[in-house]
């Protein structure tokens, strides 16, 4: 052929053969030689600038296409087991097209947010546009970041909300997403360093403005991976389901058990009730009810829900929201156990003696109706003798006797001393619109602790009968603290003139005794602080390997399923055990215990790490206002860089640097955790009182950064602004460089 092609003719021959898209095979196929070319030349350059083709280094392709082999981002499998996958080369103006990942025996495994190069084909009538099949992998899911945008000439950068990263990224031209400056985003890394030094990141999502009240937590959870939208089939499943009916289970409606919640509970999974027991054989005794919304009901193994709740592995609560792990359908409707509604559950009788020690439990597959939907604040008061209406009827029947149980408990855990740690939770109380209004610390009322102490005893009932029904499950486990972890506690009882044995087998009740000889005197919040970092953190694992901090030897999750995976593995091994319906633990749950338990025990962590962050950066901005204020504090940690301060009123951690301390150099001593300064020999410990000005609060980071005013009452000394060593010092320096000097102009000379 020797005449130019039109450019429909280009167009279709590109669309034909998309492996053969440069321009030399372009003019190869339509039979272009010599002065001809720049014809071509012409004619691509036209429909490049028309937007019907893109150029991509020495080649063309359709915009509103993917090139044959493009890079892919692995999704989840989506309800019949199909993997699909994201495109990251998509320049098109409509939606991305969906790529069904076609696998063979021999590829290598891949598994969600996974990156593969991968050769595609167009498919016609089908829900998917294209059929990838891999090439190879070439990494796992790509490093994110949350940050500030701050445009540039060329593309622009992209500043780290996260306190404890000063790395900045860049954004080469192209992928800003159409991000503002200022504008808070999330970005993926796509490369290594590039011209500016700072390794290359893609702006994937605009998240708005970052001083936006509510921006607080959204930033927390892109930060950490949170996910936070369900899934459309997800979401269809829920929206299906239908409550449970009496077929199947013991009917439990005539029992008055109730649900006692905080006041903005979210959602309601427990109920309890306790009577006194009718057996003449244990006198003074009681029975205690524990009920618990059978979510297994719902959220049937392999099926989409499942595959999320996996995912999610927990709920996660900020003080403006909550992320669930379960959608609403079921979390605040049918596996919620509203009041005088009725409600599948998976309960547990159990049987105490005067003394709290439980002589028998029984399960129970049921369908209850809750007798009244309270709040820890109110039955709490009903008990102080100033019950409300909606208490009164039940203080005699319902009330009193779940306190006379829970006095019986109580006194089993004085005998049984699990760890008593003492430190206040804070509060931090919203406006409307989203801002700090106040930050106050929760009480612990004895309603709270009935609740924990009942639901303590469900979960240690829960394990003992899988145990002996010898059913897999997952154990909450909780290892006593290493022997590094325990002489490091040990020291920092020493130097507070306090006694913790040593050589014998180490059991709660001897940290208790710590505990007790520190309380009401000025070390009191150090060695609860250094107790608590003493310990190891707690884990999900098919191993038993006891609990150390509840002093307990079987010890799994029960009693919350709707907010947190483990439960609901529990409740699936319960219905296995007892042959209670299909909706068991499977063959291949129990084949991947150990992968599950580790997984929700990552996701367990990430999720406090998120709810840490956000309560930072809500304190941030709620101090933001009283910079240059001086306030009280400890000493609540101390590394070579500088100490860090608990506020009294606040709660809040913030860090004095160690260059604004004095004058003078601060030596550390790892083993002491204490800061010594060189010249007056001041020394910073853990636990000191000390009063601070607040220099800086960034609400977008959650740093706090603080001047040290006095310590233990006193002025800071500040130290000689010149000493002889100093002096000597300065001068070595000075000779060093001058000798440095001359060598240079030796050397060219």
């Amino acid at each position: 052929m020797n005449s130019i092609p039109t450019k429909a003719q280009i167009l279709e021959w590109i669309a034909d053969h998309p492996g053969l898209t440069a321009k030399r095979d372009i003019a190869k196929a339509f039979g272009i030689k010599g002065a001809a070319r720049i014809d071509l030349k012409r004619l691509l350059k036209e429909l490049e600038g028309e937007g019907q083709l893109e150029r991509k280094r020495h080649s063309y392709r359709d915009p509103d296409k993917l090139p044959p082999v493009s890079i892919l981002q692995i999704k989840a499998p989506d309800r019949d087991g199909d993997i699909f996958a994201k495109p990251l080369e998509w320049q098109g103006e409509g939606p991305e097209p969906k790529v069904l990942m076609v696998l063979r025996a021999s590829d290598p495994a891949i598994g969600e947010g996974d990156r593969v190069l991968a050769r595609l084909a167009e498919v016609k009538g089908e829900a998917h546009h294209y059929e990838g099949r891999v090439i190879r992998r070439i990494g796992v899911a790509a490093h994110k970041v949350v940050g500030i945008f701050r445009k540039g000439a060329e593309g622009g950068r992209i500043v780290p909300i996260d306190k404890k990263s000063d790395r900045e990224w860049a954004v080469p031209p192209g992928v800003m997403h159409g991000a503002r400056d200022g504008e808070l985003v999330e970005a993926e890394q796509t490369g290594p360093k590039g011209r500016m030094g700072l390794p290359q990141a893609r702006i994937t999502e605009r998240l708005g403005d970052p001083s936006a009240p509510k921006a607080v937590s959204l930033i927390a959870i892109h930060q950490h991976g949170i996910p936070d939208d369900f899934p459309d089939d997800v979401i269809a499943e829920a929206d299906a389901a239908k409550p449970a009916g009496l077929k199947g289970r013991e009917d439990l409606r005539d029992l008055p058990l109730i649900t006692i919640d905080p006041a903005d509970a979210r959602d309601r999974d427990d109920a309890v009730l306790a009577q006194p027991d009718d057996d003449p054989k244990n006198k003074g005794g009681h029975v205690i009810w524990v009920a618990i919304a059978d979510v297994a009901h719902y959220v049937t193994p392999g099926s989409a829900l499942d595959r999320e709740a996996r995912k999610r592995g927990n709920s996660t609560y900020f003080p403006d929201r909550v992320v669930p792990m379960l959608p609403d359908r079921l979390s605040g409707d049918l596996c919620s156990l509203h009041e005088a509604v009725p409600r599948a559950v998976l309960a547990v009788r159990m049987q105490i003696d005067s003394k709290g020690r439980k002589l028998s439990h029984k399960f129970v597959r049921g369908l209850m109706r809750s007798a009244a939907s309270l709040n820890y604040v109110e039955v709490q008061e009903a008990r102080d003798g100033n019950p409300n209406d909606k208490c009164r009827p039940l203080l005699e029947t319902v009330i009193n006797p779940l306190y006379e149980a829970y006095n019986a408990l109580a006194a089993a855990r004085a005998v049984r001393q699990p760890l008593e740690l003492d430190l206040p939770e804070r509060r931090i109380v919203l406006s409307e619109d989203g801002r700090v209004t106040s930050v106050d610390f929760k009480d612990r009322l004895d309603a709270h602790k009935l609740i924990e102490e009942f639901m303590v005893l469900a979960n240690v009932a829960a394990a003992e009968e899988l145990v002996r029904l010898k059913q897999p499950l997952l154990f909450r486990v909780h290892e006593e603290p290493s022997p590094e972890k325990l002489e490091a506690l040990r020291e920092v009882a020493h130097a507070s003139g306090l006694v913790l044995a040593k050589g014998q087998v180490l059991h709660t009740s001897h940290l208790n005794r710590l505990l007790a000889q520190a309380e009401g005197t000025d070390q009191d919040e150090l060695i609860n602080i250094s107790t608590l970092r003493s310990m190891q953190q707690a884990y999900y694992a098919p191993q038993n390997f006891g609990h150390f901090g509840l002093a307990l030897k079987n010890y799994a999750h029960f009693t919350s399923p709707i907010r947190r995976y483990s439960d609901l593995i529990v409740h699936r091994a319960l219905i296995a055990g007892h042959g209670w319906g299909k909706d068991g633990l499977t063959a291949a749950d129990e084949a991947t215990l150990d992968e599950i338990g580790q997984h929700i025990s990552e996701t367990e962590r990430r999720s406090m790490m998120a709810e840490r962050d956000t309560t930072d950066r809500y304190l941030a901005a709620y101090l933001s206002e009283r910079v240059g204020t001086e306030m009280t504090g400890r000493l609540s940690g101390v590394q070579r860089f500088g100490a860090f301060v608990r506020l009294d009123e606040s709660g809040a951690d913030g860090l004095i640097p160690v260059r604004s301390i004095g004058r003078e150099f601060f030596h550390y001593d790892a083993d002491s955790q204490t800061l010594m300064g060189s010249e007056t020999g001041l020394t910073l410990g853990l636990g000191q009182p000390v009063t601070v000005r607040l220099v800086e609060a960034s609400p977008v980071t959650g740093g706090l950064i603080l001047e040290l005013v006095e310590v233990g009452g006193k002025t800071l000394p500040r130290g000689p602004q010149s000493s002889k060593r100093s002096v000597r010092r300065k001068a070595a320096v000075a000779r060093g460089k001058a000798a440095k000097t001359k060598r240079k102009v030796t050397r060219k000379r």
